[in-house]
């Protein structure tokens, strides 16, 4: 299940709290259809907006519940004096996500020089802390990781000679 799912279930039941109130309130039975109606017009609304948000990058500040010491940034586009949007893979998480950062200058530059050194690399991109704003500037948010040392080579067992039986 996704949080779509969770998030329409709450909304649901505390909408049928919220009808049933309704229906049991000491009001004319014109004002309870009303008030009925657009509760039953609010689910299918709710739905919608909530799936629309689901293809929409979310700021970072929002992310509430999720914790991550790095991501790996698989995208990214700058739009300048609007935000950083990023496409990242989060570990413990299946699918990658859609976030936006507020704009700023440094770490927009900073972004575009780790995306050249991961090009240049082997082409992996990481971002620190992805969701804790911070003012440390002494560590780089975005960084390119250093190519992994190759594995060790076989070490192979000598080659057998061939001695004939005269000379053995």
């Amino acid at each position: 299940m996704t949080a779509l799912t969770f998030l329409f279930s709450a909304a649901a039941v505390m909408l049928g709290v919220l009808a049933t109130i309704t229906v049991w309130a000491p009001r004319r039975l014109g004002v309870k259809l009303v008030a009925l109606t657009v509760a039953l017009l609010f689910l299918p609304l709710w739905y919608a907006a909530l799936a629309d948000l689901l293809s929409r990058p979310k700021p970072v500040a929002l992310e509430w519940w999720l914790t991550a010491e790095e991501a790996t940034v698989l995208g990214g586009v700058l739009k300048e004096g609007e935000g950083i949007y990023l496409w990242l893979q989060i570990e413990g998480v299946e699918e990658p996500r859609a976030y936006v950062l507020p704009w700023d200058r440094g770490l927009a530059e900073q972004l575009q020089k780790a995306m050249r050194e991961a090009e240049e690399g082997n082409g992996r991109l990481k971002m620190r802390l992805p969701f804790e704003p911070s003012w440390d500037n002494h560590e780089p948010k975005f960084y390119a990781p250093p190519q992994p040392a190759p594995p060790p080579k076989e070490v192979l067992p000598p080659p057998k000679v061939y001695v004939p039986e005269e000379e053995a």
